[in-house]
C-alpha cells in the first residue's frame, strides 16, 4: 500500500462514571481494530488511579492507510485487578469511529457510550492524532578541485559516495552521485537525502565520502576519501564552503611528499522540511469529492438485465458499487459531506438536450449531495427520467471541476484538493480535448479517478492514465505531474468490496503531496 505511516493517538477523557465505592474509578482505554469483521486489541494505555479526568501518558500507536476504512473502537475500563483480560473489569463506555475521521479533525471529541444510543453519564472521550516520522531532508551541493588524474588516455570520471556508519560499526551507502565524465574540477547536481536515511536523525554520526574514478567495466579506482559528520557540513554557507582533503590512504602511506588528492568543497548543506500527507490533512487541507456518471447509450437500456446501468434485484450495479467503495473512504476527509454529482451523454427533460455535465439531482444551482447516500439515491431517482444517448464527451465534467480547483489554488494556500471520479464504460468521443483538460488540470490541486465498467477495451482510459509514459496533450504540452488512474472494474468482479477502493485510492496521497510540493506551500497550520 501507498502511503503507510505510523500515527500516535493521545487520549484524555472528562467526567467519567464512578464505579468504585468511596473512591474514584482507576481507568484505562484500550485500542481495537475492525479486522474483517472482528475486533481485534491493537494497544492500550497506562491505568491512572482514582481519576475521572485522565490525560494518559502511553500513546497509542497503529499504522495508517488513506485507502482504507479503519474502523475503530476505544473502550474505557475500570480496573481493579493485576489480570491483563478485561472481561473482569467495570465497562465506563467507549465510542466507534475510522481513523479517517480522526486524523482530518485537529481534535476529534466525541461522547462516551455505554452501548449504541446509552450515554456514560456526561463522559466524553478527546483523541488528537500524530505522525511518528522526521520529516526532514538534507540538500547539498558539492564540488571539487584539482582531482587526481586516474585514466590513462583522459582525465578522471568522478562520482562520490556517501556512507554512514551503523550501530555495528559497518558502513552503509546512503547516496551515490551521478558521473562527471573527463573532468578533474567536477560540479555535482544539488542533491537531497531524508535526515532518517543520512544519519538516522544523528548530526554526529561519522559519514564517509568516497570519491571515485567511474570505470563502464565496473572496476572504478578510488580517488580518495574522507570522514565527517553532518554537524560539519552544516557549517557551509553561501560565502564560506566547507572544505575537506580527499586522501588516498595507499599513496598517503607510499609517499612522504604525498598532500592529497584533491579538494572536495561542500558549497551549501541545507536542512529543509517535507510535509506529508497526513501533515496537510491534519493542517487543515478538506478533499472534495466529485463524482460523473456516463449515462451514454453504450452502457445499454437500464430496464435491460444485460445494461450496465440495470439495478438488480437487491438494488446493486458497477456505478453503485463503484460509487460507495470510493465515496466511503473519501467522506471522511470532507467535513460538510456533500458531494456534487453529475451526468453525461444523456438526453435530458423537459426539452431532451443532450447534455455533457447535468446535476444527478437536476438542481444545476445546487448539484450537491448529502453524503454517499444522497448520491446513490440521486442517482436512482434520475435513471428512469432521462434517455441514454452520446457521445460520451468527459472534458465538460473535467473542466467544470477544473474551474473550483483554480478557484481554490488562488487562495495560494494548501486548503482545498479536489478528487473526480468517473465512472464509465470507457468508450470515449473527446479524447483530444479530454487530453488537454487533463493536461491543464494537471497545474492544479485535484486528482482524476476513472473506474472503467463493463468488458470494453480500455485503451484510450490507459492512455490517459499515463503510467507508460508522460500524458501529453495534442499541442505536445505534457501533463505537470501525474493525476490520472484508471482501474477496470472487472479486475475486482470477485475481489471484497474494499479492494476496489484500495487500488484506486493508493496514488491520491503521492498526487496531493506533489502538487503542494510543486507549490512550495505548507500546510495551512504546519505541525
Amino acid at each position: 500500500a501507498g502511503c503507510v505511516c505510523r500515527v500516535e493517538l493521545s487520549v484524555s477523557c472528562r467526567n467519567l462514571l464512578d464505579r468504585d465505592l468511596g473512591s474514584r474509578s482507576d481507568p484505562l482505554c484500550v485500542l481495537l481494530q475492525d479486522l474483517g469483521g472482528r475486533w481485534a486489541e491493537l494497544d492500550r494505555t497506562e491505568r491512572i488511579k482514582n481519576c475521572q479526568d485522565p490525560e494518559f501518558c502511553k500513546k497509542l500507536v497503529l499504522d495508517y492507510y488513506f485507502e482504507k476504512v479503519q474502523k475503530l473502537k476505544f473502550g474505557m475500563y475500570d480496573i481493579d485487578n493485576k489480570s491483563f483480560d478485561l472481561n473482569d473489569d467495570d465497562y465506563l463506555g467507549g465510542i466507534e469511529c475510522t481513523l479517517g475521521q480522526v486524523v482530518s479533525s485537529s481534535v476529534f471529541t466525541r461522547p462516551l457510550e455505554l452501548k449504541q444510543g446509552k450515554p456514560a453519564g456526561k463522559g466524553t472521550i478527546t483523541i488528537s492524532a500524530e505522525e511518528i516520522k522526521d520529516t526532514r531532508v538534507v540538500y547539498l551541493e558539492i564540488e571539487a578541485q584539482n582531482l587526481d588524474k586516474k585514466d590513462f588516455l583522459g582525465k578522471s570520471d568522478p562520482f562520490l559516495e556517501f556512507y554512514r556508519q551503523s550501530d555495528a560499526g559497518t558502513w552503509q551507502l546512503v547516496y551515490r552521485s551521478e558521473v562527471i565524465k573527463n573532468n578533474l574540477n567536477p560540479c555535482w547536481r544539488k542533491f537531497s537525502v531524508p535526515l532518517q536515511t543520512f544519519c538516522g536523525g544523528d548530526f554526529n554520526k561519522p559519514i564517509k565520502v568516497q570519491c571515485a574514478d567511474h570505470d563502464s567495466d565496473g572496476s572504478h579506482d578510488l580517488i580518495g576519501t574522507f570522514e565527517t559528520s553532518l554537524a560539519q557540513l552544516q557549517g557551509a554557507g553561501s560565502t564560506s564552503p566547507v572544505e575537506f582533503e580527499c586522501i588516498h590512504p595507499e599513496k598517503k602511506q607510499k609517499k612522504k611528499s604525498y598532500k592529497n588528492s584533491g579538494i572536495i568543497r561542500i558549497k551549501s548543506c541545507k536542512i529543509e522540511t517535507e510535509y506529508s500527507f497526513l501533515d496537510y490533512v491534519m493542517g487543515g487541507c478538506q478533499i472534495n469529492f466529485t463524482v460523473g456518471v456516463d449515462f451514454t447509450g453504450s452502457n445499454g437500456d437500464p430496464r435491460s438485465p444485460d445494461s450496465l446501468h440495470y439495478i438488480s434485484p437487491d438494488g446493486v450495479n458497477e456505478y453503485l458499487v463503484a460509487i460507495w467503495s470510493v465515496g466511503s473512504v473519501v467522506q471522511d476527509y470532507d467535513t460538510d459531506k456533500l458531494f456534487p454529482a453529475f451526468g453525461f451523454g444523456a438526453q435530458v427533460p423537459p426539452n431532451w438536450q443532450v447534455s455533457h455535465e447535468f446535476a444527478l439531482n437536476f438542481n444545476p444551482s445546487n448539484p450537491y449531495c448529502q453524503g454517499i447516500q444522497g448520491i446513490v439515491d440521486a442517482y436512482r431517482q434520475t435513471l428512469p427520467q432521462i434517455r441514454l444517448y452520446g457521445p460520451t464527451n468527459f472534458s465538460p465534467i473535467i473542466n467544470h471541476v477544473a474551474r473550483f480547483a483554480a478557484h481554490a489554488a488562488q487562495q495560494g494556500t494548501a486548503s482545498q484538493y479536489f478528487i473526480l471520479l468517473i465512472i464509465t464504460d470507457g468508450e470515449i468521443t473527446d479524447l483530444d480535448q479530454t487530453r488537454q483538460a487533463i493536461v491543464n488540470a494537471s497545474k492544479l490541486p485535484m486528482s482524476i479517478i476513472i473506474v472503467g465498467v463493463g468488458e470494453a477495451d480500455f485503451k484510450a482510459m490507459e492512455f490517459l492514465d499515463g503510467d507508460n509514459g508522460v500524458l501529453k496533450a495534442l499541442t505536445g504540452e505534457p501533463a505537470a505531474r501525474d493525476i490520472v488512474q484508471f482501474v477496470p472494474f472487472r479486475q475486482f468482479k470477485n475481489a471484497p468490496r474494499e479492494a476496489l477502493a484500495q487500488m484506486v485510492l493508493a496514488e491520491v496521497p503521492k498526487q496531493l503531496v506533489s502538487y503542494y510540493k510543486w507549490q512550495g506551500w505548507p500546510p495551512v497550520k504546519p505541525p
